[in-house]
């Protein structure tokens, strides 16, 4: 039996045994109203009112610029901890005093947001947000199963699903929450067809993991792992003969491999046609989280899945709202029947409040603007060669990761490039294992050539670009 349909066989199940316990969960999405409008009246702009732009303009520009004050920019030269408490309250910008306070203010270029088309600060976006706050407020306050469903996020899912190329797409409160339900829910398919009151070892789920993944997937399977349901199998990062390997090994029927597309620390990609070939010949679940490949890869901007031309080989699909799209939130692609199970099973989706309706808004002009917008694309990936150029090294994505080594030399080389105007946080543990603090280095479709320039002469300052390891990115600092 092909691997699509073994596991439909097996949601299937899964979903008629919640049916037959009454657990099965419904969305109603509902139509917020100043009146009880009809849809026509209720402020949803079509695709065709939404204003797109041909070339890159002032308003861009913003979404890589930041102000830090004076205090902060000397705490963080001194590495004095902070709280945020920097901000002086109950002080305003007024006419009288504007310019005396600009001067207490730096101004940086933001090189570490992941904001990578810049369409956080894009009008259409705005305009769609400010629209939908005006008419409805933050909208109805709930967990999607109970009201806070709205036509707003049922547009969004559905305008998601095309871009992703699948039947249906579950809309989640961030991405870390999606990662976290599809992982609870993939071991209640093992506890909901057990045969005995819990599972045995071949009626788990085996997932497979590489071992770089991102926090919210190791958190889902740590989570189902506590209700014995599933086993988990970690393979060295992007080793697809150690995969092959375990799954060889493996004699369990029910497996999942899990990944990241695009890797957000180091900036690699996922052996995407090699994983392919590997859930065809061990019928296995393929599911991707495409957080930062989603916008930035693929000619419409479907992600990394579409620029390896294999979206239909993707079984499930893992995306955010809040970096690409400049907006906020997450969401599964699927099918309808993994949606069904998702929804009734994934608690941190059931127990979670809805997305506010003026971000669904947002995030729908987004996809609409991101996907006409294709020049963003361009830019961006433009922005990557020039970095290539300008360094000689062998970057695939517009994540940079440039390993110094220890903690100390990071965050040298992240206060030498504050100085400089740019803001480049230093990577520590534990978000990167020790010994390989990072300068962690993202582009935007917002920066131009000249940005970059500016940019590699800072860092040729305390790095050696020549002095590389071509492999891991290893840098030697001169700091």
């Amino acid at each position: 039996m092909e691997v699509s349909n073994l596991w439909d066989k097996w949601v299937g199940e899964a979903l008629s045994k919640l049916e037959s316990l009454k657990l099965l969960r419904s969305l109603r999405p509902l139509y917020p109203s100043h009146g009880q409008q009809e849809m026509a009246d209720a402020g949803i702009s079509s695709e065709e009112e939404y204003e797109v732009f041909g070339e890159m303009n002032q308003w861009d520009r913003s979404s890589v610029k930041v102000s830090i004050s004076e205090s902060t920019y000397r705490k963080w030269l001194l590495e004095i901890p902070s709280s945020g408490d920097d901000v002086v309250h109950g002080e305003s910008f007024s006419d009288d005093n504007f310019d005396t306070r600009q001067q207490q203010f730096k101004q940086l270029l933001l090189f570490s947001g992941n904001d990578y088309l810049g369409l956080s600060s894009h009008p259409t976006v705005r305009k769609a947000a400010a629209k939908a706050a005006q008419e409805y407020g933050m909208g109805p306050r709930g967990s999607p199963l109970i009201c806070g469903y709205t036509h707003h996020h049922r547009l969004l899912e559905s305008s998601l699903a095309s871009l992703k190329n699948k039947e249906e797409c579950l809309l989640c409160p961030t991405g870390f929450s999606a990662n976290m339900a599809l992982m609870v829910a993939l071991g209640n398919i093992a506890l909901l067809l057990a045969t005995g009151n819990k599972p045995l070892k071949d009626e788990k789920i085996a997932i497979f993991s590489d071992e770089l993944n991102h926090a919210s997937i190791i958190d889902g399977i740590r989570l189902a792992e506590r209700q014995q349901s599933v086993e988990l199998f970690v393979y060295k990062h992007c080793d697809m003969s150690h995969l092959s390997e375990l799954l060889s090994n493996c004699k369990m029927k029910r497996k999942v491999v899990v990944t990241d597309s695009l890797f957000s620390m180091d900036g690699d990609f996922a052996p995407m046609l090699e994983l392919v070939e590997l859930r065809r010949k061990h019928n296995l679940l393929l599911v991707i989280d495409d957080a930062h490949g989603t916008f930035v890869c693929g000619k419409s901007g479907g992600g990394v899945a579409e620029e390896f031309n294999c979206e239909r080989d993707v079984d499930i699909c893992i995306g955010t709202l809040s970096k690409a799209a400049g907006c906020h939130g997450g969401f599964i692609v699927c099918s309808k029947r993994w949606k069904q199970l998702i929804q009734s099973r994934g608690r941190s989706f059931i127990f979670s409040t809805a997305t506010p309706v003026p971000i669904a808004a947002a995030a729908h002009a987004a996809v609409v603007v991101a996907k006409r917008e294709m020049w963003r694309r361009r830019e961006l990936w433009n922005r990557v060669q020039d970095f290539r150029a300008l360094t000689g090294l062998a970057i695939s994505s517009p994540i940079i990761s440039l390993i110094v080594g220890s903690e100390e030399k990071a965050l040298k080389a992240s206060r030498q490039l504050l100085k400089s105007g740019f803001h480049v946080t230093a990577i520590r543990p534990p978000t990167v294992p020790p010994n390989s603090c990072r300068l962690r280095i993202t582009l935007s479709a917002a920066h131009t050539t000249d940005d970059l320039k500016k940019l590699t002469s800072a860092l040729s300052s305390c790095i050696n670009f020549q002095d590389i390891d071509s492999t891991s990115l290893l840098i030697h600092s001169k700091l």
